[in-house]
């Protein structure tokens, strides 16, 4: 019945984009729209009383997103009445930063599996087979670790990645993990080509919109590893998209 009476919750602000996922709705408005906000929250509050529901103010906050890398600088908005600015955001289990860095969310992930790594070493003790030891390291550590890389792998950095890597050598001599699992981008590659390969083949895909127009040419001077037209890459943070990634993937 939720998902039914969503469908109906949409932003009333051309440019302002409305993401839902379940119960939780996130408004994505540009710095050019920023006088909206206030009418967009209006909007879902009315919205959330019209269906017996209740917008949870206590549960709502605002990030201000700014590439701080780039020389162009805005001046942020002023807080909205009730509402809770913060600096980190969580959406699907990966959190993000009001700087689009990587470092709190690689950070969560290792204390996570530094708990994980304990559990195993009491396994380990209590005469658990090295064989099974490294079924559950694979099964949940290194779930972990690519979960959602897809989205987030674009905005880590050199020293997220080697902080991952050098967790899972440590993990070696314990007799945690193989020494096949040191290379982790391995896993994260084939999960991006997988994702890309569902994408480019179902036009049902929910990210398949996100893909530009068909290369409309008679020609084939080489093998290409798809079928579309390059995006512009007009800024770095425009480059760490995941379709962008992929589309300039082997292009050179």
């Amino acid at each position: 019945m939720f998902v039914v009476e969503a469908a109906g919750l949409k932003a009333i602000t051309p440019g302002n984009l409305l993401c839902k996922y379940a119960d939780d709705t996130y408004i994505i408005i540009p710095v050019s729209s920023s006088h909206t906000r206030t009418i967009e929250l209006e909007h879902i509050d009315s919205w959330a009383k019209l269906n017996n529901l209740t917008l949870n103010r206590a549960k709502t906050v605002e990030v201000i997103f700014a590439d701080k890398k780039s020389k162009r600088t805005a001046t942020p908005p002023l807080p909205l009445p009730d509402i809770t600015q913060c600096t980190t955001l969580k959406i699907l289990g990966v959190t993000i930063t009001n700087g689009l860095s990587m470092a709190e969310h690689i950070h969560g992930i290792m204390s996570s599996c530094s708990q994980t790594l304990h559990a195993l070493r009491v396994l380990r003790a209590q005469c658990m087979p090295a064989s099974a030891l490294h079924e559950v390291f694979r099964a949940v550590v290194i779930a972990k670790l690519c979960y959602a890389s897809s989205a987030w792998r674009g905005f880590s950095t050199a020293g997220d990645n080697q902080r991952v890597t050098s967790f899972i050598r440590r993990s070696i001599p314990q007799g945690c993990c193989t020494t096949d699992l040191t290379d982790i981008t391995s896993f994260i590659d084939t999960a991006d080509d997988t994702l890309f390969r569902q994408i480019l083949t179902n036009p049902n895909h929910v990210l398949a919109h996100l893909l530009p127009e068909k290369v409309k040419t008679h020609y084939q001077l080489r093998p290409r590893q798809h079928d579309r037209q390059l995006i512009p890459k007009t800024t770095k943070l425009y480059s760490c998209n995941f379709v962008i990634r992929m589309l300039y993937k082997h292009s050179y």
